[in-house]
């Protein structure tokens, strides 16, 4: 946002949601739902690519995840 000097308000009206709720996205620690409507949109306004808003920081628990096997 200020490489592109971009406001939590700028981006909120652009967006349609609350200031707040841009705030809320920037400054919490665990990540909150973010529909792909949304992140299109935070990405069309600050003209960058998801990459450069995410960062994947695996859990502390080591768990493996099994992958998704479908039963004939």
């Amino acid at each position: 946002m200020a490489r592109n000097r971009i406001r939590n308000k700028d981006l909120a009206e652009a967006l349609d949601i609350t200031e707040n709720s841009v705030y809320r996205l920037r400054k919490v620690d665990e990540m909150p739902r973010l529909g792909p409507e949304r992140l299109n949109g935070i990405c069309a306004v600050l003209k960058c690519q998801p990459g450069e808003l995410l960062e994947y920081v695996p859990d502390d628990d080591d768990r493996i995840v099994a992958p998704i096997v479908e039963i004939a």
